[in-house]
């Protein structure tokens, strides 16, 4: 991969949709994932394989994971917890599934229910049941940049978390802001950090827009050598312990502003945007996506008539 390659991961049918209170009939979502699919995204993180009760938004990951098409240049993943979650996601035939887990401790006691311990624990004996699958794993850590109890989190111990993943094998390793308390010299100093002590790894990077930083944060991360980023589209999403705060990163103003910078996405701008405005007419909504409402840096405008 050239360095001028930003691989770009899609999560709103997973991180975003399970942020929407109603319902999204299973035919739209397997809509837009076919949709997102025809773009050229690196990855498109399509469901979460939990129990129904935890979050009832993604009851039906089998039954989009059987209903989407398929391209080789587009790996489909899902997020699971434990190993019945790994069970049926070797069983619907994903490419990939997410492991997360938090550096705050408490964060991860109130996400999940266990300790951060516990949680590599339940890891190792996942990592096992993969072997031979031919089914990815890549992993996330949770408020890397920022816990919404305990707050910042010390350098020290997300490397050291890094490495519980590294000693498991997997080497694919997203840093994520998950409320979006995270600023732009921040992370070009963890983000840095972790690329200069695990040059094995290839990092990507999770924000949200909480407080306006997102794209601020991303320009940091390209300074310090990530290559991956993970976005929603519309900006869609939010989280449960930043009330009233905006989603991820908007996908498509994500896109429109590495073009604007030069950068290779391999991501098609123009039907990516027309998969915005398909998500804006299913959870009937407005998103909180600027490009889609603006249009882009070329489309002009003409002249207005002079005043008389």
């Amino acid at each position: 991969m050239s360095d001028n390659r930003i691989r770009i991961h899609e999560v709103v049918t997973r991180d975003g949709f399970q942020m929407e209170p109603r319902f999204v009939p299973t035919e739209r979502k397997i809509e837009l994932i076919n949709q997102l699919s025809l773009t050229g995204l690196a990855k498109i993180e399509v469901t979460s394989f939990v129990s129904p009760k935890a979050i009832p938004m993604l009851a039906d990951a089998e039954a989009v994971m059987a209903g989407v098409a398929r391209r080789p240049d587009t790996r489909l993943v899902a997020l699971v917890a434990n190993p019945r979650g790994v069970e049926r996601a070797i069983a619907a035939k994903v490419d990939e599934v997410v492991l997360v887990v938090s550096v705050s401790e408490s964060h991860n006691r109130t996400n999940v229910r266990r300790s951060v311990g516990a949680s590599f624990d339940g890891f190792g004996e996942i990592v096992e049941m993969l072997k031979g699958t031919g089914v990815g794993i890549a992993a996330g850590l949770a408020t890397t940049f920022g816990c919404p109890f305990e707050g910042a989190q010390p350098l020290e111990r997300v490397l050291s978390l890094i490495g519980r993943y590294v000693e498991l094998g997997v080497t694919n390793i997203a840093l994520a802001d998950t409320t979006g308390m995270g600023n732009p010299r921040q992370v070009r100093e963890i983000a840095s950090a972790a690329v200069r002590e695990y040059p094995q790894v290839e990092f990507a990077l999770h924000f949200h827009n909480t407080r306006g930083m997102g794209l601020a944060n991303v320009l940091a991360g390209l300074e310090a050598g990530v290559r991956r980023y993970e976005s929603s589209l519309g900006g869609l999403g939010g989280c449960p312990y930043a009330p009233g705060a905006t989603g991820n990163i908007c996908t498509e103003d994500l896109v429109h502003m590495l073009h604007e910078m030069g950068l290779e996405t391999g991501v098609d701008l123009p039907r990516l945007l027309d998969a915005a405005r398909l998500l804006g007419r299913i959870v009937e909504h407005e998103l909180p996506g600027q490009v889609v409402k603006a249009g882009t840096s070329h489309d002009l405008h003409p002249m207005p008539e002079p005043v008389a």
